[in-house]
Formats: structure tokens, C-alpha cells, sequence
């Protein structure tokens, strides 16, 4: 019977090519649009650590002086070198891992190197529990250790295209590699790995990619690597402002939670912590500590701009006026099928036979819509990729939003079609053979 109602949709369909363009171009101009907009913003908006987002949770400590202090305010989004490195000797959660970014000098021409140009490149300086924490995999070799953090060891993890980019893709785990003008030993080479939205570290892009380089904190400070990223001070102390005792907010603190019992235990050491601290004279401020999960920090942060937000409810009210459009092109030609509706309905079909029929023509409709929507939203998401945004590149169509664009032509062609096959349902086949 379905395929007896696709024969009979093809028919319509081919009886009124105009109308059939118009409505199928009004589909897919509304599908275009919007799965345009809708792969941005999953692209944007999406877990960064899917089954682990729950457990990870970002640390906040008000160390700040009294200036400017509105009780309740939202603290710093970093943190002090003192604090962090204090939290991370205390090791009260599962796993925490203290990191800043940075950017050093590699001198490619050492033994074993290729013969490159030095250049600069992405670094980042955190501690060992980093790689567990956020599952980073490894291509060679593996991260370095507590004891390496400890005894300011220099070794290095590497990016995948650094690996590539110095030695040729090879297993370059052992081999000598010069930052600055210290020579570190790489311990392991990460397989590509670029979280999205880049969680970690929002201060150094929030679309970014990730880093190339990787060594222990407590070496980068040893050698006075440079740093990127924010950084705010208060008070007055050593010209360093990356020194252990300055008052300076630049370190971002991770910790690995496995429950929410753990987590609330966590957050009452934190207070502990502040009032400790108050009373040592270090804090000034009452204890005013915040511990955010993965993605309720991503939220707080707003991390999806904001004109993509917007692209995205601009997409969909178009999407509705296009809908409305079909709306009234399968009314008219429902209203222009009168007589074939009441033949049918005279020689037996029932008001749902006639209903299933309009719908699955307006299924029809959908389909090729989707198809040409399909088309248009794969030349929207290149355009968007010709734009200097951090983003751009992300906007690339996966296998879920290419069935979804499928699954909304569908159902927005369906929706459509409701009231024309309820109209078309109605009609009286006495009064229609009597005009005949």
C-alpha cells in the first residue's frame, strides 16, 4: 500500500513541476540555513570529554586583596602559584594537575633533527596527572611522572605534527630536543588530539589547537620559560610576577573527582583551605572557593559566542517562515485537487487513506529537499571555513549531522503537510461530483 502511495505522490508531483520546484527549493533553502548554523554550533557546543565531563572540575580560590571586594563576587578565574602548587602537594582529589601556557624557542638543528629553522611553538606546563586526567592518547612512549615533576626533570611530551614536522613521523621517544637553550629529553609523543572547545586553558584561545609541546611546570618555572596567557596581580612583591610568593592569579587548576560525595568533600577542603589562609594573613577576603564541573565552567564562560547563538535562531526562524511557504503551496494544490480527492473518496478510500497519502507526498517533498538542503549546507559550512575565526575550521559536517539534515527535512516536510492532508481529508465527495 506505501508503494501505491508513492506511485500516487510521483504523479502529483510531475502533474505540477513548477510548484514541485518551488516547494522542494523553499525545503531546502530552510535546511541549508539551518544545518549550516546547526553543525557550527555542535561543532562549538559539544562535550570536549565525553564520559569523563562529570568527573573533571575546574578550581577557584578568592586570594585577592580587599580592593574592589564585593562580598559574593565571583573570584578569579586563575589562580596563584602559591595556592597551586599547596593543592597539588596536598593531593585531595583522585587526580589534579596545575598548568599555564607558554610558547618557547625549538632549535630543530640538533643531532638527529631535521634541518630546520628554529621557530616558535606552543607549549604548555602543567604536572604529571595532566595526560591521565584528560585521557590524552599516545602514540610513542608515555607522560613523565610525580618524581619527574618533583625533581624538575627535563623531558617533553610532543604533538603528533611536531613529531612529524622534526622527525618524520618516527618514534622519536629517547631523542634530545633544545627549548630555549636547555636540552630536554622526549619521554613521549601524543596521537593527534585537539579537545574542542580548548577547556583546559580558555585564556590562550578558546578555539585553539591544542599545544605542541609539553613539559613539567616546575621545570618551565626552573628555567624561566616564557608564559602566555592572562595574568592579574595585586600588591606589591618580587619584580617576578611567576615567582612563588607573588600575588599574581595566572595558573589554571584541574582536579578529577569520581563521585559527587568526593566532590562536595573536595569543596569543603577548599574552605578549610581559604580560612587556613585568611588566618595566615595570605587571604583578606572571606572564604569564597568555586568548583565547577567540565561543562557547567564551559557554560559559565559562555564559551559559544554569542552571534553564533544568534545565527542559530535566525537559521531556525527562517527555517519557519520557509515551512509556512510549503504550508500554503500544499494547500493550494490540495484545494486544486478537490475533485480527484472526492473520486477517490467515492469509489472507497477512506479520510485516513487520503490523509497517509498527502503526508507521504509531503514526505517526498521533504526528501529531495533535504538532498538539495544538503548541497547548500555543505557550501555554507565551506564558506564559514573561509573565515579568520579561531572556529572556522571546525565547521565540518560529521555523520550524525548528516543524517539529522535528512531526519528535519523529514520531519519539518511532515509538519508541513498536516494541515493540507487534514484539509484534503475533509473534503465532501458528494459535493464535488455534484459540481462535476
Amino acid at each position: 500500500m506505501f508503494a501505491y502511495y508513492i506511485d500516487l505522490a510521483l504523479r502529483s508531483l510531475q502533474r505540477s513541476k513548477a510548484l514541485t520546484v518551488l516547494m522542494v527549493l523553499a525545503m531546502a533553502l530552510g535546511i541549508g540555513a539551518s544545518m549550516t548554523t546547526l553543525t557550527v554550533f555542535h561543532a562549538l557546543s559539544g562535550d570536549p570529554m565525553p564520559g569523563r565531563s562529570d568527573k573533571l572540575y575546574y578550581v577557584q580560590l578568592d586570594a585577592a586583596d580587599l580592593s574592589g571586594f564585593v562580598p559574593g563576587a565571583e573570584p578569579y578565574d586563575q589562580m596563584t602559584r602559591f595556592d597551586a602548587e599547596t593543592l597539588l602537594r596536598e593531593k585531595r582529589a583522585d587526580r589534579q594537575a596545575m598548568m599555564s601556557g607558554g610558547s618557547v624557542a625549538l632549535q630543530p638543528a640538533a643531532s638527529g633533527q631535521a634541518a630546520l629553522e628554529p621557530f616558535y611553538a606552543a607549549a604548555r606546563y602543567t604536572s604529571a596527572d595532566f595526560f591521565p586526567m584528560f585521557d590524552t592518547p599516545f602514540a610513542h612512549g608515555r607522560a613523565w611522572g610525580a618524581a619527574d615533576d618533583d625533581s624538575r626533570a627535563r623531558v617533553v611530551v610532543i604533538s603528533q605534527e611536531l613529531n612529524q614536522k622534526l622527525f618524520g613521523g618516527a618514534d622519536s621517544t629517547g631523542k634530545p630536543l633544545r627549548l630555549d637553550d636547555a636540552e630536554f629529553r622526549i619521554v613521549g609523543v601524543l596521537k593527534a588530539w585537539r579537545p574542542v572547545p580548548h577547556f583546559y586553558d580558555l585564556n590562550t584561545g578558546r578555539y585553539t589547537q591544542a599545544e605542541q609541546v609539553y613539559l613539567p611546570f616546575s621545570t618551565a618555572r626552573d628555567l624561566k620559560l616564557g608564559h602566555d596567557g592572562s595574568m592579574r596581580c595585586w600588591g606589591q612583591g618580587e619584580a617576578d610576577a611567576t615567582a612563588l610568593n607573588r600575588s599574581c592569579a595566572w595558573i589554571q587548576y584541574w582536579a578529577e573527582l569520581d563521585t559527587p560525595a568526593k566532590a562536595a568533600a573536595y569543596r569543603e577542603d577548599l574552605v578549610r583551605y581559604a580560612e587556613q589562609q585568611k588566618a595566615a594573613g595570605r587571604f583578606q577576603r572571606p572564604p569564597n572557593e568555586r568548583l565547577r564541573p567540565l561543562m557547567a565552567w564551559l557554560d559559565f564562560k559562555k564559551v559559544v559566542p554569542s552571534d553564533v547563538r544568534l545565527q542559530l535562531w535566525l537559521a531556525f526562524g527562517f527555517l519557519l517562515v520557509c515551512l509556512v511557504n510549503t504550508v500554503g503551496l500544499l494547500l493550494a494544490k490540495c484545494l486544486r485537487r478537490s475533485a480527484e480527492i472526492g473520486v477517490r473518496r467515492a469509489l472507497g478510500a477512506s479520510r485516513l487513506a487520503i490523509f497517509t497519502q498527502f503526508l507521504v507526498e509531503a514526505g517526498m517533498i521533504g526528501l529531495a529537499g533535504g538532498l538539495l538542503g544538503l548541497v547548500l549546507a555543505m557550501g555554507g559550512l565551506w564558506l564559514v571555513r573561509q573565515n579568520p575565526a579561531a572556529y572556522a575550521q571546525l565547521a565540518r559536517l560529521d555523520g550524525a549531522m548528516l543524517l539529522l539534515t535528512f531526519v528535519l527535512a523529514l520531519a519539518a516536510s511532515v509538519i508541513a503537510g498536516l494541515l493540507p492532508a487534514w484539509r484534503a481529508c475533509q473534503v465532501t465527495p458528494a459535493l464535488q461530483l455534484k459540481s462535476q
